[in-house]
């Protein structure tokens, strides 16, 4: 019986186009690498499916390479999402960054080395916290952040988890929750208060975080190279 593509979108699973991550991408590959050692794939089947891996943008798209082996329709144990708040004792009282606009700009952007709390202060002025490359030593950094009169604006890798606590008194505090296919990715928690301005704290597409993106491709290609005889 021939479907249509409307009947297929119905039959498609509800988060196949959410965007994938490399903790997903890695869940992939370990099940690839498993179907070899088994002898449910070849050497050339193997390396064809995981660059494609590399290459999948979506859940869907990574489905597509173990649909016909058995590990895809085992139930896996459910990701619990990250805490809404720090654990108790991994956060010092201090800052280990002040980033502080008053009358004027601040940004804190690049290749930066993120501390476990960083205190943004915007008065009458715009404070910009761009993540999206820093180099994370700490699972767990806390960014407290006030507004008066003034924005801070925040940026974080869309593997990371990231959390908001604080609140607006008439102005804006907005925090886009967001939590990380790998247990071991970092968590962002934005704290404070916006008084008469606006805190806003969002992933920024296509940015990842570094040392887990290095991770999945350093273990793909040791399996690639094992298998391959390189």
């Amino acid at each position: 019986m021939d479907l249509s593509k409307q009947d297929l979108q119905k039959q498609e699973p509800a988060g196949s186009e959410l965007r994938a991550s490399d903790a997903e991408r890695d869940r992939i590959a370990d099940i690839l690498h498993d179907a070899l050692a088994e002898g449910r794939l070849t050497a050339d089947e193997h390396a064809e499916r995981v660059e494609g891996v590399l290459r999948a943008k979506t859940v869907g798209e990574l489905e597509v390479f173990i649909r016909d082996l058995p590990a895809a329709h085992r139930q896996g144990p459910a990701h619990a999402p990250a805490p809404r708040r720090p654990t108790a004792g991994t956060i010092p009282i201090d800052a280990d960054d002040n980033v502080v606009a008053v009358f004027s700009g601040a940004v804190r952007k690049g290749r930066w080395r993120a501390g476990r709390r960083i205190h943004a202060y915007a008065i009458f002025g715009s404070v910009e916290i761009d993540l999206s490359e820093a180099l994370f030593d700490h699972q767990q950094v806390v960014v407290k952040s006030f507004a008066v009169f003034g924005s801070v604006d925040i940026r974080v890798p869309e593997n990371v988890s990231l959390r908001g606590t604080g609140g607006g008194v008439l102005g804006s505090f907005e925090v886009a929750t967001l939590d990380s296919g790998d247990p071991q990715a970092p968590i962002v928690y934005v704290d404070g208060w916006a008084v008469l301005g606006s805190v806003e704290a969002r992933p920024k597409r296509g940015k990842v975080v570094a040392d887990i993106l290095d991770r999945v491709h350093r273990k793909v290609d040791r399996s690639l190279r094992k298998h391959l005889g390189h």
